[in-house]
Formats: structure tokens, C-alpha cells, sequence
């Protein structure tokens, strides 16, 4: 028999440094036990957010499914900037084609297109509109 789904949340946490809070509380999951798993398996990820989808069921057991990190912040640390533009004209940063190019095959899971080249230009155009410019 199929668990009852109670409810789905999509958060973003950081990368092997989760902890108990109100989110998490109003899943109605064991905080400390999902804290734990989350963060053993996003160890490698200190430092970067990390989007999640949690399941949780009616007898408090859950599951997650943990996704690449956001586009923006991926672009920003490549950069070496701090925050993106307020004005897309205003150019702030540079990312080399390669790092597009890296950025893109790292999302691709999370994007609904499986040809690199439309990969990028998702991410140039998430770039384009940070202010980063994309150095050929």
C-alpha cells in the first residue's frame, strides 16, 4: 500500500550545513534525521545553495530529491562578483565561454532541453540579464 503524502515542500538550504527551523517543522518531518541524511549527501556542496524537494508522508518518514545549484549563484561565483547588476545594460562581471560552457553541462539535468547549445543560451540568458558579460 502507498504511503499518504501530507505535504511537498521546495526549499533551497545550504549545501552540508542544514539545520532544524520553521520550515522544516511545518513539513512534519524528524528535523534532526532529515538534517542529517540532507547533509551527508551534500557534503560536498558546503557553501553553495542547494534546491530540495521534500515528501513527507502521513507516519512522518520522507523523501527527498536534491537538484543542481541555482543558476545565479553558479554565474556569480564564476564571475568572482558578490550580486548581479540592478540594470542588465550595467555590466558588473565576465565569465569565459568555457565556464558558460561548464555551467550549462552541469544544469543540464535540471533543464528541459538535452542539446548543449540551448543549455547555454538559457544560461547566457540568465547571465545577459545579471550584468555578466560572456567573454568569446
Amino acid at each position: 500500500m502507498a504511503k499518504k503524502i501530507v505535504k511537498v515542500l521546495k526549499m533551497e538550504l545550504p549545501g552540508g550545513e542544514a539545520h532544524p527551523g520553521p520550515k522544516l517543522a511545518s513539513a512534519g518531518v524528524v528535523m534532526n534525521k532529515f538534517c542529517t541524511d540532507f547533509n551527508a549527501k551534500t557534503a560536498d556542496r558546503k557553501g553553495q545553495v542547494v534546491p530540495v524537494i521534500i515528501t513527507a508522508y502521513e507516519d512522518k518518514s520522507y523523501d527527498f530529491v536534491i537538484k543542481t545549484s541555482p543558476v545565479a549563484g553558479l554565474l556569480l561565483k564564476a564571475a568572482g562578483i558578490q550580486k548581479g547588476s540592478g540594470n542588465p545594460k550595467q555590466i558588473v562581471g565576465h565569465i569565459s565561454d568555457a565556464q558558460l560552457t561548464e555551467i550549462a553541462q552541469y544544469k543540464m539535468p535540471d533543464l528541459n532541453t538535452t542539446d548543449i547549445e540551448a543549455a547555454k543560451k538559457i544560461v547566457a540568458g540568465s547571465a545577459r540579464n545579471m550584468g555578466i558579460a560572456i567573454d568569446k
